[in-house]
Formats: structure tokens, C-alpha cells, sequence
């Protein structure tokens, strides 16, 4: 929790991203997350099926950023192996994926395709909890189909010693697009024993500080694309003055990353295409977005690749997201994943 504002900052998980060696570049470079999350595991179903992606915890924290294990799954039996296994590296709390919106995955009855199904979620809750070595918490939405279906939820939830709900304020069906439902998160605050964190199209110091207004008894905030577009927001929101040169961290954060990736991945061309995900949201922050994650996304070589980014912080703006008002319909048209 930053000690001048009282709030505190969790960084939301991406496939794709959000990686451990992700974590450990970005905390380094723009300290003010109070927790980070791992994008989720799924097909928990031994230990065996566990170590293939165990480098991904092997920090329980970065720069001192505590990590929180995600699971997405609905198997009160995977979610227990997984708490019992993370618990074993250290953990003390995971949390469950009750939000992901994507189709292939709430077909399945999993993500954000489980909210409809509350006695499902009792049913796990029930097989989980009594067991479990480690706290849980859970991220959702207000629904799939609609936002009542969070209102038949919350007293489930508010029968069990969950540590805290992450709410992003839309329906599954919506994805990313269309306006946040802020009075279906109000009407969670009433109904919730838990507390409850708010997730959802923060983008700039000023929306913050309009939600911040809105939920003034909020003290918990989930950022995610807003983070990956203008890392420097962190600063906005904790008080702290702009660097006068921002390009030149940003030139740091990117190279970090470009060189722990190749070195990590044994100077495999998948670094490029990891990074081009990384990319797609930072080129934002730029004066002119689509040509610069243009040069980036047509690169398919080091050199290329390094050329590109020579090119851009020589000959681009960086602007940041505070004068800039990102359309949720729109933003993320590249590439995004969640």
C-alpha cells in the first residue's frame, strides 16, 4: 500500500505477457504494485502436469512484489491440488479465474462462463475450502449473461473465508468492449463481507481519480491494460512526479526484457512474438500508435527488431496515457489477450 494515497495497486494477469521474467523486469523498473498475478494454470491434474510451468512460481515474489498463482478451472479437486502444490513453494494464497471471457473458454464452463451456475460454485467452494493450506481469492465479473448473476453469487461467497474479490465491472459476453457497469459494482460493495476489488478500464489518473470518487471506500485496484500501455501511471496514482525523461526508462524496461527473453528462451525467435504482445498495448503511449507497433509487428529478426525500437524512441513522443482518453471499443484491436 502506498503510505501518502492509502491504495493499493494489484497488477491484473495476461496470457502471453505477464510472464515471470515479465514481473521481474516491470518491478524493477516502476515500483508501486502491491500484488502480481500469474496468468492462470489450468490442467492441474498431477504434479507431473504441474512442473512443465513451474518456473513461473519460482518467486513467490519480484522486487518484493508478493505473487498470487492463479488457477482457472471447475474441479474442486484441481483447485486444491494446485493450492496444495503452490503452498509446498512457498504461497500462502492463489486465486481463482472466474473471469476470463473468452468463448473457447466459457464454453467449458470455466472463466466467466461458471458465474451462471452458483451451485456449482458452491459445490467447489464447499470441496475446497475446509482443506485448502492456502488463502483464496477470487477475480470475476458481474455475469456472463447478466449482472444479476453476481448478486445470486455473493452470499455463497460471503459463507466462506475468502481473502478478497477482484470484480471487473462487465459481463463475460462483453470481453473488453462497451462501458463498465460502475453501479453493478456498487451494488456488490453493499452485498459483499468481503473485501472487494475493482477492475476495469483504468487508463488514466483521471479515471482513477473519478472511480476513486465514485467507490470512496475503495482502497483496492486492479490495473491491467492500463499498466501494460503507460507504466508511468503507477506514478500518477501514487503521487510520485514524472521522471523528466521517460523515454530513457522506457529504453531500459524494453531492453531488460528483450535481453532476459532471449537468454531465457536460448536466443529463440519467440522473444520477438512475446514482445510484439508487449507492444501492441505500449505503442499507446505514443504520438502515433499504429506506425510504431507498425514497425515493431513486421519485425521477424534481432536485428529487425532492434532497429525498430531504435527507430521509435528516436523518432516517436512519448505521451502517456494522461491526456489521452483510450476507447475501450477500440483499444486493443492488435492482438490483446487476457
Amino acid at each position: 500500500m502506498n503510505q501518502q494515497t492509502g491504495q493499493n495497486i494489484y497488477f491484473a494477469p495476461f496470457q502471453g505477457v505477464t510472464t515471470w521474467i515479465f514481473r521481474e523486469v516491470f518491478t524493477r523498473h516502476f515500483p508501486g504494485t502491491d500484488k502480481l498475478f500469474t496468468a492462470f494454470f489450468t490442467g492441474i491434474h498431477n504434479e507431473k502436469s504441474f512442473r512443465f510451468r513451474k518456473k513461473e512460481l519460482e518467486k513467490t515474489k519480484h522486487n518484493g512484489v508478493p505473487v498470487i498463482p492463479q488457477i482457472l478451472s471447475k474441479d474442486g479437486a484441481e483447485i486444491l491440488l494446485f493450492g496444495k502444490l503452490c503452498h509446498n513453494m512457498g504461497f500462502s494464497e492463489i486465486n481463482w479465474n472466474m473471469g476470463c471471457p473468452f468463448p473457447r473458454v466459457a464454453r467449458k464452463m470455466r472463466g466467466s462462463g461458471l458465474l451462471p451456475y452458483p451451485e456449482k460454485v458452491e459445490k467447489i467452494l464447499n470441496d475446497v475450502m475446509p482443506t485448502l493450506p492456502v488463502k483464496l481469492s477470487v477475480k470475476c465479473r458481474l455475469g456472463y449473461h447478466a449482472a444479476d448473476e453476481i448478486m445470486e453469487l455473493l452470499p455463497i461467497f460471503n459463507k466462506f473465508q475468502l481473502s478478497e474479490i477482484i470484480v471487473h465491472a462487465r459481463l463475460g459476453k462483453q470481453m473488453y468492449k462497451g462501458a463498465v457497469d460502475t453501479s453493478g459494482f456498487n451494488k456488490i460493495l453493499e452485498a459483499s463481507t468481503h473485501q472487494t476489488v475493482y477492475n476495469g478500464d483504468i487508463f488514466s489518473p483521471e479515471e482513477f481519480d473519478t472511480l476513486k470518487q465514485q467507490f470512496p471506500h475503495v482502497n483496492h485496484w486492479m490495473l491491467g491494460r492500463g499498466l501494460l500501455c503507460d507504466p508511468f501511471l503507477l506514478l500518477h496514482i501514487n503521487g510520485i512526479e514524472m521522471p523528466a525523461e521517460p523515454l530513457k526508462i522506457i529504453r531500459k524496461y524494453v531492453d531488460d526484457l528483450y535481453y532476459a527473453y532471449r537468454k531465457d528462451l536460448n536466443d529463440s525467435l519467440h522473444t520477438i512474438s512475446l514482445l510484439k504482445e508487449l507492444w501492441s498495448y505500449l505503442s499507446l503511449s505514443f504520438d502515433r500508435p499504429e506506425r510504431v507497433f507498425g514497425k515493431i509487428k513486421k519485425c521477424t529478426s534481432f536485428d529487425a527488431y532492434e532497429d525498430a525500437v531504435n527507430n521509435v524512441l528516436a523518432s516517436y513522443i512519448w505521451q502517456g496515457n494522461g491526456g489521452k482518453k483510450i476507447n475501450p471499443d477500440t483499444e486493443g484491436s492488435y492482438t490483446h489477450k487476457d
